[in-house]
């Protein structure tokens, strides 16, 4: 079976080769897709939980503290890495898969003026599937900045950062 077809248990067995880091409530992976780069996700642990609505309130804070370490990871990164990084935007949506998870998505000067003020999933159907911007071998060096700075945040004690 291919790990995009059960990203979350493949994240849990080792298989997901986009895992950064496991998080008390799931896993941060880097997008598939890297047409805004430094693209992240956080995965919720449990393939089940379609919602926040669906979780006791502890897990749904550790959740969302989850996903603002992640965004903040990203954010330092992503503005190291490219002078015009902007923000990030930071979404949970649900509308596609049907499993817990939050989209960062790092925002750039760069971009095409129609698009900068606009939400990334009204970037055309060639951004998502260009082999250009696809994650690859040229990502390491922001993969790996990434992490860096999840281990920072978070403490190494606290988060099990993926080799």
């Amino acid at each position: 079976m291919d790990w995009r077809e059960d990203r979350i248990g493949s994240a849990a067995r080792g298989e997901n080769p986009t895992v950064l880091a496991e998080l008390p409530s799931g896993y941060a992976v880097i997008g598939d897709v890297q047409f805004l780069p430094g693209y992240c996700v956080l995965l919720g642990r449990d393939s089940h939980t379609k919602s926040l609505a669906e979780m006791a309130r502890k897990d749904r804070v550790q959740f969302l503290a989850d996903s603002d370490l992640l965004a903040t990871a990203v954010e330092q990164a992503c503005r190291d890495a490219d002078p015009a990084f902007r923000r990030v935007n930071i979404e949970i949506l649900g509308n596609a898969d049907a499993f817990l998870h939050t989209h960062i998505w790092p925002r750039y000067g760069w971009e095409p003026p129609e698009m900068i003020r606009r939400p990334v999933w009204l970037y055309g159907p060639a951004s998502w599937k260009d082999p250009a911007t696809e994650l690859g071998d040229r990502h390491d060096h922001l993969r790996a900045a990434i992490t860096r700075r999840l281990r920072s945040l978070a403490g190494a004690d606290t988060v099990r950062i993926s080799d």
